[in-house]
C-alpha cells in the first residue's frame, strides 16, 4: 500500500502529480537514460537488473525491455542477476558493468578507490560508457528507492 495518497498497486506514476515539476524532470530523466544513452542494451539491462535487486524494488525487478530479443536480452540476462559474479551467460563487459552497478549502489566510495577495478573497466569501456553508465545508475538507484520507500507501483510490470 502506498505511504502517500491512494494509488492503486499498479500504478508506477501517478504519485509524480503530486510534485509536478519535479515529477517531469524526473520523467525526462528516465526518458534520456533509456532514449539517449550509448549502453548496448545487454549491458544496460545487466546493469539496471543487478540495482533492482540491490534496491529491493519489485517494479524494478519485473521490468523488462520491449526490444530486447534482438539484442540477445532474454530472461537468462535477468533471472541469474544475483549470480551476476559467477554464472557464464554474461560477457565480460556485462560482468564490470554489473559490478559497477552493485558497488555504485552498495560501496560508492569502495568503488572510486578501487584502481584495479577501474582498470579492468577501461578494458571494456571508454570515459564517455563509464559517464553513461554511472548516470543511468544514478537514476535507477534514486527512483528505484523512491518507489521502494514510498511503496508505490510495486505489483507492477513494466515493459519499456
Amino acid at each position: 500500500m502506498s505511504r502517500i495518497g491512494d494509488f492503486a498497486d499498479d500504478d508506477v506514476t501517478g504519485f509524480a502529480v503530486t510534485s509536478p515539476d519535479l515529477g517531469a524532470a524526473m520523467a525526462n530523466f528516465s526518458h534520456a537514460v533509456y532514449t539517449k544513452g550509448r549502453l548496448p542494451l545487454r549491458v544496460r539491462e545487466a546493469a539496471r537488473i543487478v540495482i533492482a535487486h540491490a534496491n529491493e524494488c519489485v517494479v524494478c525487478q519485473n521490468t523488462r525491455d520491449g526490444t530486447g530479443d534482438a539484442a540477445g536480452v532474454d530472461e537468462d540476462l535477468y533471472e541469474h542477476a544475483a549470480e551476476w559474479r559467477t554464472w557464464p551467460g554474461y560477457s565480460d563487459a556485462e560482468r564490470i558493468a554489473m559490478e559497477f552497478a552493485h558497488r555504485f549502489a552498495t560501496d560508492h566510495t569502495g568503488l572510486r578507490d578501487d584502481d584495479d577495478f577501474w582498470r579492468r573497466a577501461a578494458e571494456h569501456f571508454d570515459d564517455a560508457l563509464i559517464t553513461d553508465l554511472a548516470i543511468s545508475c544514478a537514476m535507477w538507484v534514486g527512483m528505484g528507492r523512491v518507489l521502494r520507500t514510498l511503496d508505490i507501483g510495486q505489483a507492477c510490470k513494466i515493459t519499456l
